[in-house]
């Protein structure tokens, strides 16, 4: 008993070095939100401060079906919807500045960098826009729908600036960010729902509905490691301090060594399928299940911390704070809880399911839902 004690410990100490020399520290501004998973490692963590309330402040109609995620940058809102727009919207008052339309419904969250905005579509083609005026700058194409969001990275040893998207055509594309040029692309066996993730500015992570993990060289695409999970994946995975973070669509999450791919833990409870990415703090998990459950989980040890019950599936890839976790559920609610014990703080029924991540910024948080409409809310109180 004492030596597990002392392991855990010496685990922990490990974890709390790596974070305080690495960080699980998030790199948005507290006023912008231009990555749909807070960074490119896809943590899904913030440090913006918010309230304790949930009020609506405003209401943008994209007139349609809408299951992307927001992305903010420099007071701006994107959002893609089903009917093939990507709409960009004025933060303040919730009034449409641009739209820019597609061959066909935009599913897959957008990103923001260096004033492009770059989303895919279920045409096939990775979109790069001027941000402030909508212009297009370049597109790409692939061979099958893209649902998932590109990701951004500057390759070690060339430095140039690279877009990394996956394909429902089985691969994985890098692309020039500037011209849409293609650097190279990497094939798996299956569609590639999720986003590739960044990590140590040098690797890309990501998994498939081939049931496999991937690792990649993000200089190249040259496959570092390939490692089977048994079971589709169509989430994102989130990575820290070495250790790679799932859900699969069997029953499980898992934690992985991306430096070797040997399983670090496994955590299952029941049978359903996890179709949300995890959020990261440098103590838990936190993810969300179809058993209508939000699950917070021991970085460490992969053992059950609190679970919190809503009325619908989780599909929603929750976002953290300091205290608090942001999520919604097929349920049709928006909810606030205490990242230590999981209570309820605050939520807000708006009465169509919500499976699109929330962006969380200093003042507001901003989330689509399937009702195809965009809902803006004050955490503050202030008006």
């Amino acid at each position: 008993m004492k030596i597990r004690v002392l392991h855990r410990m010496i685990l922990l100490n490990l974890v709390f070095l790596s974070s305080f020399l690495f960080g699980v520290t998030p790199e948005n501004k507290t006023g912008d939100w231009p990555r749909h998973r807070g960074d490119s490692a896809l943590r899904g963590s913030t440090s913006a401060k918010i309230g304790n309330e949930l009020s609506l402040e405003w209401v943008f109609e994209a007139g349609d079906f809408l299951k992307s995620s927001v992305v903010v940058a420099d007071g701006i809102a994107y959002v893609g919807a089903d009917a093939g727009k990507l709409h960009a919207v004025d933060i303040m008052n919730g009034e449409e500045k641009w739209f820019f339309e597609s061959a066909m419904a935009i599913e897959a969250p957008p990103l923001v960098i260096d004033g492009v905005v770059y989303f895919g579509s279920t045409d096939g083609f990775l979109y790069a826009l001027n941000a402030q005026s909508g212009v297009l700058l370049w597109k790409y194409e692939t061979e099958g729908e893209i649902m998932g969001a590109p990701n951004q990275a500057h390759r070690p040893k060339s430095k140039d600036s690279v877009i990394i998207i996956g394909s429902y055509d089985n691969f994985v594309h890098c692309v020039d960010a500037k011209t849409g040029e293609l650097k190279w692309k990497f094939e798996t066996q299956n569609y590639v729902n999720g986003v590739p993730t960044i990590y140590d500015d040098r690797l890309v992570v990501f998994g498939g509905c081939d049931s496999m993990l991937y690792v990649l060289r993000l200089e190249d695409g040259k496959q570092m490691r390939a490692i089977e999970v048994e079971a589709p994946i169509a989430a994102s995975v989130a990575v820290a301090d070495g250790v790679g973070y799932v859900g699969n669509m069997d029953r499980s999450v898992m934690a992985f060594d991306v430096a070797n791919g040997n399983l670090v833990w496994n955590y299952s409870k029941k049978s359903f399928p996890y179709f949300s990415s995890p959020a990261l703090t440098d103590e838990s998990v936190f993810i969300g299940g179809r058993d209508k459950g939000l699950h917070a989980i021991d970085r460490v040890t992969g053992s059950q911390r609190w679970r919190f019950s809503a009325r619908g599936r989780v599909d929603c890839s929750p976002v953290v704070t300091k205290d608090k976790v942001i999520f919604g559920s097929m349920d049709g609610k928006l909810y606030m809880v205490s990242i230590e014990e999981g209570l309820e703080i605050a939520s807000y029924e708006i009465g169509e399911p919500i499976s699109s991540t929330p962006a969380v910024l200093s003042d507001k948080i901003i989330v689509g839902c399937e009702d195809g409409k965009v809902y803006s809310f004050i955490t503050n109180s202030k008006k």
